[in-house]
């Protein structure tokens, strides 16, 4: 099963574990990763390895992060270009984190599932009154 790492500024990560487990349940090999204000981009790398390290499999592991661009995903695109089966994507929102937990029972592959949660990302960003959705 892919392994899925929520990663993100602050507690945002945790955050979504939490509110998806009202969703969906607890889920297995799935962890989470936070930078705190006080870290540096070392600590932060130490951390997120921790978190990988504590997945149940790692062949196949799916980033889930906050932001393009900031520490959280510089440090997980070093991860990711080390690994083959290791896959990024940005936007973290809890429908993308539902679809990962789904999709981990059809797909065997992270970036199977990152295709799929990539487009629900996009899908998931609506506007009400939906006249103003352009």
């Amino acid at each position: 099963m892919v392994g899925i790492v929520l990663v993100s500024h602050g507690g945002v990560a945790q955050s979504m574990l939490d509110s998806a487990v009202m969703v969906l349940g607890p889920q297995r090999n799935v962890a989470c990763a936070m930078l705190a204000p006080d870290m540096g981009p070392d600590d932060f790398r130490e951390r997120l390895q921790a978190a990988v390290d504590g997945l149940e499999e790692s062949d196949e592991v799916l980033f889930l992060v906050d932001l393009w661009g900031g520490t959280p995903f510089n440090k997980v695109s070093e991860l990711v270009g080390e690994r083959e089966g290791w896959v990024a994507v940005t936007g973290l929102n809890l429908p993308m984190l539902i679809v990962a937990y789904t999709e981990r029972h059809t797909k065997e592959t992270s970036a199977e599932i990152a295709r799929e949660v990539a487009d629900q990302g996009r899908k998931g960003v609506r506007i009400k009154p939906t006249d103003l959705d352009a």
